[in-house]
Parts: structure tokens; sequence; C-alpha cells
């Protein structure tokens, strides 16, 4: 899989009356972009530094959400399966900790899980389980005790 950066069509879409940022702005599609070819020299530095005759495996697809709404990403695999990527780590599923740091400033003032996840759906365009948002609130609260 080639990975290109279409930074024209970016300029369309912005031309186009596309917003930039938000959940179906140009910028979503440019971070996916970036982000896997991030990933794909990741890999191939991995597969460069390993002496086996270790190689690339395919890709595993999964879900991330940011503040651009969610996309698809590809992650490269390598055959031994030893392959760590650092810009995306394994069972990270958002970009950046400002949706989670939203998360928490709603719940602190004392919205329901239910609440948070329609707020977050308003203004990300991304829907989180109620399950998501307490285990984001469950590690603030961790926090906060050994704090205490």
């Amino acid at each position: 899989m080639k990975i290109e950066i279409d930074v024209e069509q970016f300029a369309k879409d912005i031309k186009a009356g596309k917003s930039i940022g938000g959940a179906d702005g140009a910028l979503g599609d440019l971070i996916k972009q970036l982000t896997e070819a991030a990933l794909a020299a990741e890999i191939d530095s991995h597969l460069s530094q390993d002496l086996s005759s270790n190689r690339k495996n395919g890709y595993s697809s999964k879900t991330m959400k940011s503040d651009h709404g969610e996309f698809k990403l590809d992650v490269p695999r390598d055959r031994a399966g030893n392959f760590e990527p650092q810009i995306v780590k394994k069972n990270q599923t958002t970009m950046t900790d400002q949706i989670e740091k939203k998360m928490l400033s709603l719940y602190a003032l004392g919205n329901s899980y239910t609440q948070i996840a329609e707020h977050i759906e308003e203004i990300y365009g991304v829907g989180f389980s109620k399950a998501t948002i307490s285990a984001v609130t469950d590690k603030y609260l961790e926090l906060n005790v050994q704090y205490i």
C-alpha cells in the first residue's frame, strides 16, 4: 500500500467551501493520510533494525476518533508480530486528548454519561459509548484518588 499525501485535494475541498475542521472537515482526511505515512515510516525503520527475516504482513484497520471526526486507519503489521507503533499505539482509538478533556469537564459539571455522549457527538460528530465515557472518567477518578 503506497501512502500519498493529497494536499491538492485538501486545497480543492477548502476552495469548494468545505470547512477546515469539524466532523466533516477537510483536515480529517489530511490527518489520516499523514498518520498512515508516519506509520509506514515507523514499520520501515522497525524492519531495517530487525536482524531476523521479519517483513511486512499487510494492515489491520481500526476506527480512530479525533477532533475532526472518525476515520479508518490502516496500521501496518509485521510477520513476527513485534511491531509496536508509537504514533498510534495499540488499543489507542483517539488522536488527541482534547476529546477526553471535554468529557472530563462535562463530567465535572455534573452531566450524565448520556448527556456527555450527546454533547461530544454534537461538537465533534463522533459517537462514544457510555462504557467508553465511563472508562475515561474512571481514569480521572483514579488520578485524583492518588493525589488525595
